[in-house]
């Protein structure tokens, strides 16, 4: 009997979670647009580029994310204008801080945020464009790459060849 107790109180626990979840779940896209435009306000805002790098981290897989609900909503312009401003962002941002001249293999902080972020987003930026039709991923793709060469830049200048491989590089040829 005690075991039947607690399978009715697990159940009713159960059903007031799930009744819970049910009322929170159609303020998610909500909560994820004011989150999208704090960090955009954010972003406009800031003047440094390592602070700017940081918060256009966070920016990326939710701007992926909500093109991906404008694709699947027939407004695959739009989504792709919003990925082309995120691209044009990054690769703002990612020249700022290597004109900032700092040694990104010792002093990582902006630019280890922004490759771990684009990584992300380029995970997610995969994803809509394989639920995407063959003939629109053409646009999409270039975006991809232009993303997936600023995260190669940003990776390159954290894990530069150490002195030792350089010369035995340069030996070789």
């Amino acid at each position: 009997m005690a075991h039947r107790k607690i399978g009715g109180a697990a159940l009713a626990v159960g059903m007031l979670f799930a009744a819970w979840l049910l009322s929170v779940m159609p303020a998610a896209p909500l909560l994820a647009e004011q989150q999208e435009a704090r960090y955009e306000e954010q972003y406009r805002a800031e003047t440094d580029p390592v602070r700017q790098a940081k918060i256009l981290a966070k920016l990326g897989p939710i701007e992926v994310n909500a093109a991906g609900a404008e694709s699947k909503s027939d407004q695959d312009e739009q989504a792709l204008s919003r990925l082309q401003h995120l691209r044009d962002e990054v690769q703002r941002t990612a020249q700022a801080l290597a004109d900032t001249g700092v040694d990104a293999s010792r002093h990582a902080s902006g630019f280890k945020e922004l490759q771990i972020g684009l990584r992300q987003t380029v995970r997610r930026l995969d994803d809509l464009i394989f639920a995407l039709p063959l003939d629109s991923r053409p646009p999409f793709e270039a975006v991809r790459s232009d993303l997936a060469a600023s995260e190669n830049s940003l990776i390159a200048a954290l894990f530069p060849p150490s002195p030792k491989k350089k010369g035995k590089k340069e030996q070789a040829n």
